[in-house]
């Protein structure tokens, strides 16, 4: 009988135990189970966080291409617009060229030997270059009337002509000098009453070269206001 109770109450013992053990087993598998939907839970939001970095990281490489793009786009704005400075540089250059070179083919004077008055000049014991003070127009401003010489401001090819008159009785002789070298003359000799004398050439010239003319020595040369004695030349055209 006692072994018997015995047994029972050792039965119920394990029983106990038994369901005291299954209960904490099953409290923890509880506990797990949660745990583990918290680290789904996370994992989500971690996964979420990784697109959105993503995301982050791929319109910032959009931004920075796109800065990139204007950043080229604003280099070739420059370069081109460097270029057009340069091309208007070029062309006022050439207009500024063009200008001055069209300026120097406009070349024509002329001018009378007495400014004012009545009178010869001459004779002198030399060959005297002739200053013509009466000036119509000096286009060019080639013609220096204080020493009475022509020079020429471009390489050209130019017309030149002289007048000389002197009165009765008197010798007249003038001739027309380029460098030094005579080119062409008129000459009266003790004419019985008044007289006139011209001549004209065209001549090469380089930049630089003379032209006046020499009144011969020991000869006279007549002008009054109507301007009979005179010195005259332009440009035909540049070379």
């Amino acid at each position: 009988m006692k072994i018997k109770t015995m047994a029972v109450l050792l039965l119920v013992l394990l029983l106990c135990a038994g369901s005291s053990i299954a209960q904490d087993v099953l409290s923890t598998t509880v506990n797990i189970i949660a745990e583990l939907e918290k680290l789904k839970l996370m994992d989500g939001r971690i996964q979420k966080l990784e697109e959105t970095l993503t995301k982050v990281l791929s319109e910032n490489e959009a931004l920075k291409t796109e800065v990139r793009d204007s950043q080229n786009k604003l280099e070739t704005v420059q370069k081109e617009s460097q270029a057009l400075k340069t091309l208007v540089q070029d062309s006022q250059s050439k207009i500024e060229s063009l200008q001055k070179e069209n300026e120097g083919k406009k070349v024509a004077f002329s001018a009378g030997l007495l400014d004012s008055g009545t009178g010869n000049s001459g004779p002198f014991s030399y060959y005297k270059t002739l200053e013509y003070k009466k000036v119509f127009s000096n286009i060019g401003n080639a013609y220096d009337s204080n020493t009475g010489i022509f020079t020429a401001p471009v390489r050209g090819v130019y017309y030149f002509r002289f007048y000389g008159h002197c009165h009765g009785g008197t010798t007249m002789a003038i001739t027309l000098m380029k460098n030094g070298q005579s080119q062409c003359s008129v000459h009266s000799a003790r004419p019985v009453s008044n007289s006139n004398g011209s001549n004209g050439v065209i001549l090469i010239l380089e930049i630089g070269d003379k032209i006046y003319t020499h009144l011969w020595k020991d000869t006279w040369v007549y002008d009054d206001p109507a301007s009979y004695t005179s010195f005259s030349g332009f440009l035909i055209f540049p070379l």
